[in-house]
């Protein structure tokens, strides 16, 4: 795991932590960790944003490549067909594909809320009542014979309630490596673990 410094860095607002991380594949990310309240936590990973300079050699690649094509065949519409691709291409890259974030909102008394915010802007939200969750664990699996591990989310089943009715992964898009999952895993269990204590202190006079 990377050191790095639990306090706020520069930019971030008071009450937040930010740590440095790196994904399965070895990108940089960055764990940011704020406390709302005693029960009520949210944990972001942020990606690194897309480069001007990657952006514009790609579009530029494209670009010269037809009109390579264009010089040879003089079809004025392989330059136009070259824009209205690469346009829609990068529309549907920063609006469906590119995520800079992806956060988990903990709040003991009401559920998870699971939140991807694209490059474009856009943000993609999902909220899971804390009634139906089981627990919070880290998985693994083989891929391309490496094992890869992973942060879901074990809903109960409403037929049985010893049983798993759902698995919901997080972090998808970012893959963080192990270190990063566990500093995610115990902030939590930290509030599940209150909620699991609750019932039993009501209970005592």
């Amino acid at each position: 795991m990377e050191a790095g410094s639990c306090g706020p860095p520069p930019g971030c607002p008071p009450g937040v932590e930010e740590r440095p991380f790196r994904s399965a594949s070895g990108e940089p990310l960055a764990l940011r960790r704020r406390q709302h309240s005693a029960s009520c936590r949210e944990l972001a990973l942020r990606r690194p944003r897309l480069q001007l300079r990657s952006l514009s050699a790609v579009t530029s690649a494209v670009w010269l490549a037809a009109y390579g094509v264009f010089v040879l065949s003089e079809n004025s519409m392989v330059l136009s067909a070259a824009i209205f691709i690469t346009l829609i291409g990068l529309i549907i890259y920063l609006h469906f594909v590119k995520i800079d974030q992806e956060s988990l909102l903990v709040i003991g008394s009401l559920g998870i809320q699971l939140t991807s915010s694209y490059a474009s802007g856009k943000e993609s939200t999902t909220f899971i009542e804390m009634s139906r969750v089981k627990d919070v664990v880290i998985n693994e699996a083989i891929y391309m014979q490496k094992v890869i591990y992973y942060l879901c989310i074990l809903l109960k089943d409403p037929q049985d309630p010893q049983g798993v009715s759902e698995v919901v992964p997080l972090f998808q898009s970012s893959q963080p490596r192990l270190d990063c999952l566990m500093e995610v895993y115990k902030s939590c269990q930290e509030i599940l673990d209150q909620r699991k204590e609750a019932p039993q202190s009501s209970g005592i006079k």
